[in-house]
């Protein structure tokens, strides 16, 4: 292997050398767990550094490496890695962000008993998702990808003590699942189909031309292609991990985990990881009605997701449906735009979402662990610096124009919306709910930094081990928007390698007005109904209870589900229970008694008609047999007297046959 390639295995398995280490330090050594998982993720970010500046400024387009896995008789079953340039941005991105997050994590954990361990799952997590990003085939792609999974169990629920944390965890672990057993089913038959896994295989991999138009020539499933087909069943495991509806009510409830875990969940690692996988199988999606499918999904995620953070109260839960609406943006724009456009959004989206993340951890931190945002207020003053960090990170979200990454990305999104040549409605959706994120952001600055502190107890400052990432974080939110711009589209050359079409100003104009019109009259209601509210009740909910109530409760998602799906899991099990404990149970006694007197008279049979049958008959034997042995006593005696009686009876046979004559 030459450098790349070791640089490539090294990123993830130096965390994950971290985690083990980790495991085995006693549970005193904080600060030795966290320089590890902190200094190993580190120098994963520098080699990422590197391979992005090789991919970027060397001309790299592709490298791979692969190797024999598995031989299965006559077939080989190789597992690879890739660096292209979308490896190369996610390694930055993930490894980037994720340890601004593990830095954090050092003030936010640092009262927790098991710290140690917390770091060890953040280093396991962190390694699954990098493994991820570096598989150059489905399978080892699936690995990390149910690694991801396993680590996110286990840090949603780390707090296991707490019911609603482990009932968090369960529910993302399962509805996860769903998922997969789509995203499984679709890499099996693409190995049926293709005969590889491998992406890209010198001209033989299935994402390269000659797989990919074999599996569009195949029709399948009500006349689509098996491409699309194979391409919709493993857009069912990103929708899961990519939190889209009707896959996303395990997302929101992921909150229940530590706020830096809400932060590497919701924005550098496992629901980027849906976006990323569905840009890396973008060739079999390519041409195909699988894309219409996935816009529609986007679209009504992203207006699914903004409604509802509208109406929720946890500072925490409110960016969760934000994330929830922005993955909605994101395949919205990969289904109409292609991969640049999402990337470029799921790039920008992770500084700023992080950053709004450990943000609101700093929020609860200095308010005692508070989450109500009715329970704060008037925090500009007293926590300075996380208001001005926020608030940068807000209008990112938001969508300010010109300054911050948001608007240029999300833009990008409804430009390719608005030319997609199927509907016009996604578009609509998308600048509504531009609209709502307006406001729902609005409203959480409001009722967090405004106004008077409604808090039980005395707000600070955090300290600069968690305000320093935030820092960074903000200037990433603003610098980030200028590598894709219309008018010099870095970014999208970089990633796909072709030039965009020429500037085109006047389009530019009209869509970025429209889109800064629907950011200000966000913020204008926003400011209007919160700005000077006391926060002892919704103005939404005291004007239209109805609506508020409908938008509190997520659309009854969970009531759906509770009530049709697990309702009927749970009467199959009852039904299960009952055949078992009833029909089965009795089967079996019924069962058992006729066997029993079965056996009971096989029992009888067999010793008293076989067994004393055959006794009587070697009883017989045994004594004729031992008569007979009198006979042969070795004594002369007897033998005389057996001759004399034996000629005596001759000479009887003898004279009574003369006699006859």
């Amino acid at each position: 292997m030459n450098w790349i390639a070791t640089a490539l295995v090294l990123i993830p398995l130096l965390p994950l050398a971290a985690a083990i280490g980790i495991t085995i330090l006693p549970p005193s050594q904080k600060k030795v767990a966290a320089g590890m998982a902190v200094g190993a993720l580190g120098i994963s970010c520098v080699l990422a550094f590197a391979l992005f500046i090789q991919t970027a400024f060397n001309h790299l387009p592709r490298f791979t490496h692969t190797f024999d896995w598995l031989q299965m008789g006559a077939a080989t079953l190789r597992l690879g890695i890739v660096l292209d340039p979308l490896t190369a941005v996610m390694l930055v991105m993930v490894t980037f962000v994720g340890l601004l997050i593990f830095i954090f994590s050092a003030g936010y954990m640092a009262e927790d008993e098991r710290f140690s361990r917390f770091f060890a799952f953040l280093s396991l997590f962190a390694a699954a998702m990098l493994g991820v990003v570096i598989a150059n085939d489905l399978l080892l792609l699936f690995m990390a990808w149910e690694l991801v999974g396993v680590a996110s169990y286990l840090l949603i629920g780390f707090w296991y003590f707490k019911p609603e944390a482990a009932a968090a965890a369960r529910k993302a672990f399962l509805t996860t699942r769903i998922g997969d057993v789509g995203l499984f089913v679709g890499m099996l038959w693409l190995f049926s189909s293709s005969g590889t896994l491998l992406f890209y295989d010198h001209g033989a991999g299935c994402l390269e031309q000659e797989n990919v138009s074999k599996l569009a020539s195949i029709i399948s499933i009500a006349g689509w292609p098996l491409s699309a087909v194979i391409g919709l069943l493993i857009f069912a495991g990103a929708m899961s991990k990519s939190g889209q509806v009707p896959l996303h009510v395990w997302l929101p409830d992921a909150m229940e985990g530590p706020t830096p875990v809400s932060a590497l969940i919701h924005a550098a690692t496992m629901v980027a990881a849906g976006v990323f996988l569905m840009a890396r199988v973008y060739p079999l999606l390519e041409g195909n009605s699988s894309l219409t499918v996935i816009t529609w999904i986007g679209a009504i995620t992203a207006i699914f997701g903004a409604m509802t953070a509208v109406a929720q109260n946890d500072i925490k839960r409110i960016l969760a449906y934000s994330t929830v609406s922005q993955l909605g943006y994101m395949m919205m724009g990969l289904g109409a735009g292609g991969v640049a456009v999402a990337m470029f959004h799921l790039i920008t989206h992770a500084f700023f979402k992080a950053l709004l993340f450990l943000g609101a951890g700093s929020v609860i931190h200095g308010c005692h662990h508070e989450q109500d945002i009715r329970h704060m207020g008037g925090l500009k003053d007293k926590m300075p610096l996380t208001f001005k960090v926020y608030g940068i990170g807000m209008m990112a979200l938001a969508g300010f124009p010109l300054v911050f990454s948001g608007f240029w990305s999300k833009d990008e999104i409804l430009h390719a919306t608005l030319n997609w040549p199927v509907s016009k409605v996604p578009f609509l959706l998308g600048l509504i709910g531009a609209g709502f994120t307006a406001f729902y952001m609005t409203r959480q600055m409001a009722l967090v930094f405004w106004g008077k502190y409604r808090g039980h107890h005395p707000a600070h400052e955090s300290p600069p081990i968690m305000t320093m990432p935030l820092v960074i974080l903000a200037a990433c939110a603003i610098l980030l928007g200028f590598a894709g711009t219309p008018f010099l589209p870095w970014f999208q050359t970089f990633l796909t390698g072709e030039h965009n079409e020429k500037f085109q100003l006047i389009p530019f104009l009209g869509l970025a007005l429209t889109s800064t019109a629907m950011v200000a009259l966000g913020v204008f209601w926003g400011w209007r109904l919160y700005g000077k509210s006391d926060a002892k009740s919704d103005p939404i909910q005291v004007r239209a209870p109805g609506v508020y109530a409908l938008l509190q409760n997520k659309f009854y998602f969970d009531e759906l589900y509770r009530d049709t799906a697990i309702a009927f899991y749970k009467f199959a099990g009852h039904a299960c229970a009952v055949f078992e404990k009833g029909l089965w149970a009795a089967t079996v006694q019924v069962s058992s008694v006729v066997l029993m007197t079965v056996a009971w008279v096989n029992r009888g049979i067999d010793e008293f008609a076989v067994n004393g049958g055959f006794d009587r008959v070697t009883s017989v034997v045994r004594n004729t047999g031992q008569r007979a042995t009198k006979l042969q006593a070795g004594q002369i005696q007897g033998y005389l007297r057996i001759l004399s009686l034996g000629l005596a009876i001759l000479i009887l046979l003898f004279a009574w046959g003369c006699h006859s004559k």
